[in-house]
């Protein structure tokens, strides 16, 4: 078994650190520039900072994670054995991040990728107004609510489980249209899009009723118009242990109380 050559990124939480210290005292680490394989200490806040990082490198290694956070649903268990053997036997998953597009009423245009979701959100007492249309047709013409968002298969069961999304298989080709409270119409709560889909919000009564968009840990203020679609070009891939794979943690989600 060929061992990789592998780079360290740590979260800058003392829990991490710790792990960190215990992970350079048994295993060689290498400049991140000559890594085969990142691995990413903390939690699933920091590997979506990692994978940000990834994103925007020209070489995108893979990403093994461990986790030293809270929910650590993007992370392998952490352990200080064996650290090149487990990742050599590790599988591979390709996530393919989003694109969001996001105007405002000054005509500035701020594009962002997205590996989890994209929400919308209203950003005062009043509820959002905003018209959805897919693929440049109008679907709804107004939804009332505190917001919207679009997530990947990979982000299913984060913040859109939360607002009552749907968990998607993480091999469908689909995308999570999920509505945050909505209030009209009252029993619209989302729908499932084709991955290819290109979707778009148009906010309604902009001035008095001002919304952001949101894309992973990324926040636009005052947007009047947002649209999103997959990017298949730029593919992540994250590695796991063979018995704490991310597609059957998905799958495990749909059947916990």
């Amino acid at each position: 078994m060929t061992l990789p050559r592998l780079g360290l990124l740590v979260s800058n939480t003392p829990q991490a650190l710790a792990a960190a210290e215990e992970m350079r005292a048994v295993t060689t680490f290498v400049d991140g520039r000559d890594a085969e394989v990142l691995v990413a200490i903390g939690g699933d806040g920091f590997m979506l900072a990692v994978l940000h990082r990834v994103l925007k490198s020209v070489n995108k290694r893979p990403v093994f994670g461990m986790n030293r956070g809270t929910i650590g649903f993007l992370m392998n268990h952490y352990s200080r054995d064996a650290l090149p053997e487990r990742v050599a036997a590790a599988r591979s998953f390709f996530l393919s991040p989003l694109t969001m597009e996001a105007s405002n009423g000054r005509a500035r245009v701020t594009i962002s990728p997205a590996i989890n979701e994209v929400s919308l959100l209203r950003e005062t007492r009043q509820a959002a107004k905003i018209e959805i249309s897919i693929d440049g047709k109008v679907r709804l013409p107004e939804l009332a609510c505190d917001g919207v968002l679009v997530a990947t298969p990979a982000g299913s069961t984060a913040y859109n489980l939360s607002a009552r999304g749907p968990i998607l298989p993480l091999d469908c080709d689909l995308l999570a249209l999920t509505a945050i409270s909505p209030f009209r119409p009252r029993r619209w709560h989302g729908a499932l899009v084709p991955s290819r889909s290109v979707v778009e919000f148009r906010i309604l009564e902009a001035d008095h009723r001002p919304v952001s968009a949101v894309a992973d840990q990324r926040e636009v203020r005052d947007v009047r118009h947002v649209r999103i679609a997959s990017d298949p070009g730029h593919r992540l891939e994250l590695l796991f242990d063979p018995d704490y794979a991310l597609d059957d943690r998905i799958l495990m989600e749909q059947f916990l109380s």
